[in-house]
C-alpha cells in the first residue's frame, strides 16, 4: 500500500475510476493535463497505440507516471485470436477455443505464463482477459472462438487456470463479460443484446466460470452490455443496480468491477458516456472504460462523476468502496518495478521468444 500523507481530494479520487484512451503512439498533452488534475486511474492501449515492443515499453512507463498516489494501470485486450492488440513480433496466440478443445490445464497454464511474461516485459499491468462467456450460441457474432468452450465447467476450470498463471506472472487478470455474453445473437459493439434466461439457468451456466475465477482471486471482473430481463428489464447489466451487485454480494468478488467500453453502441446509442458512467458507478462498477480516444469526452465523464457524488446520486460510501477496491488491486500488482534499462534488455529476450512460439504451435494444433 502506498502511504497517503493527507486526505485525497474528491476530484483525484474520482480520477481513479477512469480508464482513459488516446489515438496516437505517445501520450497527448491533453490526457497528461487531465491526469494532473484527476490522478487518472489507468489507460487502455489499442493497436492504434502500438508500433514496436520498445515503443510500448516507453509508452507504458509514461502512462504509469500519470498516477501520483499510485501508478496508473496500463491495460490491454490481449486474449489471443482476433482480439489481440499486440501483434508480431509479440507471440501471435491462437484463439482461446483452441485451449478449450485441448482441455489441457497444463497447456492453458503455459500459455498464460508466457503471455504474462511478454506483457510484463513491455510494462502492461492489466490484461482484460480471460473471456469467461460460455458459448451456448455457436452463431454468436461477438464471442465465437474467443470463448474457451460451450461447457460451463470447462470454461471455469481453464479460466481459473489462466487467471492464476497470469497473476502469478505479475499481470492482473480480468474475467469478462458478466453476467454472460455467450448466448447472444447481437454484438454489443453495434447494438444491445438480450440474454433471455431465468435466474436459475444463469446460476447453473453463465455464472459458473465467474465463480471459479473469483475463487482464483481474479483482480477484476468486467460487466457486459447485455439486457437480462429476468434480472433487469430496462437497463443493460453494466448500468443495472440489480445485476452489478451480484458480482460482489452473491459471488463474493473482493476485487474491482469494471465496465466494458462505454463508447460501444449498446450503451452509447442510448446514453452519453458521462451519463452512462454515472449510472455504472452508482450501480456498483468501480471503474469505467471510455475508449474512443476523445479526451474531451473523458474529461466530461470525470466532471459528471464529480457532480454525481456532490449531489448524492453516487453516495460517498459507493465511492469509498470503489476507491478501496482499486487501491487494493494496485497495491497487489503495481509494486516496485525493475529499472527501465533492465526492462529494456528484458523484452528482447522475452517477446516472441522460441519457447513461447512452441506453446503457440502446440495450441494451434487444436485450433
Amino acid at each position: 500500500m502506498w502511504p497517503t500523507r493527507m486526505p485525497v481530494p474528491l476530484r483525484r479520487r474520482i480520477g481513479q475510476l477512469l480508464f482513459g484512451s488516446f489515438a496516437g503512439r505517445t501520450v497527448p498533452v491533453e490526457l497528461a493535463a487531465l491526469a494532473r488534475e484527476f490522478d487518472l486511474g489507468g489507460v487502455t492501449l489499442f493497436a492504434r497505440n502500438v508500433e514496436s515492443p520498445e515503443q510500448v515499453l516507453d509508452l507504458s512507463l509514461t502512462i504509469e507516471g500519470l498516477g501520483t498516489e499510485a501508478p496508473a494501470w496500463v491495460a490491454v485486450d490481449q486474449e489471443g485470436g482476433r482480439v489481440a492488440r499486440l501483434r508480431a513480433p509479440f507471440t501471435v496466440w491462437p484463439p482461446m477455443a483452441a485451449l478449450g478443445r485441448a482441455d489441457m490445464p497444463g497447456l492453458a497454464e503455459r500459455f498464460a505464463r508466457a503471455l504474462a511474461a511478454e506483457l510484463q516485459a513491455v510494462g502492461v499491468t492489466l490484461d482484460f482477459a480471460p473471456v469467461l462467456d460460455v458459448l451456448t450460441n455457436a452463431k454468436n457474432p461477438a464471442i465465437g472462438d474467443r470463448a474457451l468452450s460451450d461447457d460451463a465447467a470447462r470454461v471455469g476450470d481453464l479460466g481459473a487456470t489462466i487467471v492464476r498463471a497470469l497473476q502469478g506472472g505479475g499481470v492482473a487478470a480480468c474475467g469478462k463479460h458478466f453476467p454472460g455474453h455467450g448466448d447472444t445473437s447481437v454484438d454489443s459493439h453495434h447494438d444491445l443484446p438480450v440474454v433471455d434466461h431465468a435466474p436459475d439457468r444463469l446460476r447453473a451456466v453463465e455464472f459458473v466460470p465467474f465463480r471459479a475465477a473469483i475463487a482464483a482471486e481474479v483482480a477484476c471482473v468486467m460487466t457486459a452490455h447485455v439486457v437480462v430481463p429476468a434480472l433487469d428489464e430496462t437497463r443493460p447489466a453494466t448500468l443495472s443496480p440489480a445485476v452489478v451487485p451480484l458480482i460482489k454480494q452473491e459471488l463474493g468478488h473482493r476485487g474491482m468491477v469494471v465496465s466494458d467500453d462505454l463508447d460501444m453502441q449498446a450503451v452509447a446509442a442510448r446514453w452519453s458516456p458521462p451519463d452512462a458512467a454515472v449510472m455504472a458507478v452508482a450501480a456498483g462498477c468501480d471503474a469505467v472504460l471510455v475508449c474512443s480516444g476523445d479526451v474531451d469526452q473523458q474529461a466530461a465523464t470525470l466532471e459528471a462523476l464529480v457532480k454525481a457524488v456532490e449531489s448524492g446520486r453516487i453516495p460517498h460510501a459507493r465511492l469509498d468502496d470503489a476507491h478501496a477496491r482499486i487501491t487494493r488491486q494496485k497495491a497487489r500488482f503495481l509494486g516496485p518495478r525493475p529499472p527501465a534499462r533492465e526492462r529494456l534488455r528484458t523484452w528482447k529476450a522475452v517477446v516472441g521468444c522460441e519457447a513461447h512460439q512452441l506453446v503457440a504451435a502446440e495450441m494451434a494444433a487444436f485450433a
